[in-house]
């Protein structure tokens, strides 16, 4: 447990078979949870079976929990993979899902594609404005061609560490200060 109580939720943004994301998810927490200074946890939205925005009644299970876990969260770390110059739709779709649970709390993005992912963490920045949350400046941007052996084991450089570092240490900064707002 931690002096402040604050939770971050490492959220996997891609469901895709083959995916990466979890190895990343594994080591940004790994960074993470050398610091103390917050609790950090994976969140698969993989595991929440959730239906596309619109298509159903929006009862399901699925939709409830993955509220319900978001709404726990002070903070997030959003993994994100390039695919299209943009986001996953299996993340948007999980964004579009919740409303309330996202508002007023803080975020960073690890992104990682062709161009480190840049246009999809661009794209993510636009959407979490709009859902008030407050993404930090810092931005550990990964290659495929080289954080990754045959796009498929992630060998992150060292140099991307301090990086991530710096983003933890904004979104902590962040997710702190947001707490109260949120308590009105």
């Amino acid at each position: 447990m931690t002096t402040n109580n604050i939770r971050i939720g490492i959220i996997l943004g891609s469901t895709r078979e083959g995916r990466v994301s979890p190895q990343v998810g594994a080591w940004v927490k790994e960074i993470a949870d050398r610091r103390q200074d917050a609790e950090y946890e994976i969140v698969d939205i993989a595991e929440y079976d959730l239906p596309f925005f619109g298509t159903t009644a929006m009862q399901e299970p699925g939709i409830a929990a993955w509220n319900q876990k978001l709404a726990s969260l002070d903070g997030f770390i959003f993994i994100v993979q390039e695919y299209n110059h943009s986001i996953t739709g299996a993340l948007k779709n999980a964004l579009d899902l919740a409303r309330d649970a996202w508002n007023h709390k803080a975020a960073g993005i690890v992104s990682y594609g062709s161009a480190g992912g840049a246009r999809a963490a661009e794209h993510l920045r636009g959407i979490l404005g709009e859902l008030l949350i407050a993404d930090v400046r810092s931005h550990p941007a990964l290659s495929v061609f080289t954080d990754f052996a045959d796009r498929q084991t992630f060998k992150p450089a060292e140099l991307h560490v301090p990086v991530v570092t710096e983003m933890l240490n904004q979104l902590i900064t962040w997710s702190a200060a947001l707490k109260p707002v949120r308590a009105k």
